[in-house]
């Protein structure tokens, strides 16, 4: 018999209904980046919603090391949704229900990481190869959460020959999916490649659930392009949030007709600074060097195209505390800007 593992609470308290619109814009589920101090740097910028890192369905029901980190949260945090990973019916439900009890609201199915690790579980983009496999998994979390409250991350299919995604996302609506999320690529071209956007207008044609927009949406101009295209409900930031937190901002300015505010180097020292004090706030107890780690690895993206840039990161490189990474931000950015208390906890 398994043991029943002791979730951190949810913070709530949770929405009853989630965004779906163009001035709502989501921030994606990032493994290794998307923890609690990222999503609420994302928050402050106007990310509607956020998706937790991918947690696998049985590392919660067997209450794996790491797993409580990954669902960390406050009540800032919200809407929350939580994306779960694996390919077992019986365990995506038993990790459904255990987070309901737990007070989770929202929930994600990953139908769509190419990452080796994954697939060779069955799970991920894997499942777009089990049609059969991945409706049970859907109908189980369904049946756990309830209808309307797991949304299904999806990729066109496993690879160019075998297109699954309308016929899948029909079937998951049918089954009581509360939205259905599209990175229009297969899962043999990983990030190469462009995205079918194409595929998207096709997949809003067909469905009565939201659609959520992934896959090159590099900056909020790209973004509201796709929005524009295909129909789509609202966009899904990664990789463009990865190198601008303010991407949301951006997001909310050009659809007011604003322009967005310049990515110079007394913003991105705003957005730096705002991070940090973050990672201080939010440090995992048990491993304080991490977030020193985590910032080393960020700020290159944030400022790789500034002058400057290499220096900068090359010296992050022989950070080894917090005193150090603020002198080696000062040397490139000037002075970082103080961080006022909002009341995340």
């Amino acid at each position: 018999m398994i043991a029943t593992p002791a979730l951190p609470p949810c913070p709530g308290p949770t929405p009853d209904a989630l965004p779906f619109s163009a001035d709502a814009p989501w921030l994606a589920p990032l493994a290794g980046y998307s923890d609690l101090p990222f999503r609420l740097l994302c928050r402050r910028y106007g990310a509607a919603v956020c998706v937790t890192e991918m947690v696998s369905a049985k590392g919660l029901v067997y209450g794996s090391p790491g797993t409580n980190d990954l669902l960390r949260s406050v009540p800032a945090d919200q809407p929350l949704v939580v994306q779960l990973f694996g390919a077992e019916a019986s365990f995506l439900g038993r990790a459904a229900a255990l987070l309901r009890d737990a007070g989770y609201g929202w929930f994600d199915l990953n139908m769509g990481c190419s990452v080796h690790k994954v697939l060779k579980q069955g799970a991920g983009a894997a499942m777009l190869r089990d049609i059969d496999n991945a409706l049970d998994v859907g109908r189980a979390l369904i049946a756990a959460a309830g209808p309307g409250r797991v949304g299904f991350k999806l990729r066109l299919g496993f690879d160019d020959a075998h297109h699954v995604f309308k016929d899948l996302a029909l079937r998951l609506q049918d089954l009581g999916a509360g939205w259905i999320t599209l990175h229009p690529r297969t899962a043999r071209q990983g990030f190469g490649g462009v995205a079918a956007h194409d595929a998207l207008a096709e997949l809003v044609g067909a469905l009565s659930i939201p659609v959520i927009a992934s896959g090159d949406l590099f900056s909020a101009a790209d973004g509201l392009a796709c929005i524009r295209r295909t129909g789509v409900h609202t966009v899904m930031y990664a990789r463009g949030a990865l190198h601008n937190p303010a991407i949301f901002q951006d997001h909310a300015d050009l659809l007011a007709g604003r322009a967005p505010v310049l990515a110079d180097a007394a913003r991105l020292a705003a957005v730096i600074a705002r991070h940090m004090a973050l990672l201080r706030r939010y440090a995992a107890p048990d491993h304080p060097d991490a977030a020193v780690w985590k910032m080393r690895s960020v700020v290159p993206r944030y400022v790789k195209h500034l002058p400057g840039a290499k220096t900068l990161r090359l010296a992050l490189c022989h950070c080894h505390s917090w005193d150090d990474v603020t002198a080696a931000l000062t040397q490139t950015l000037g002075p970082l800007p103080p961080v006022e208390e909002e009341g995340e906890a």
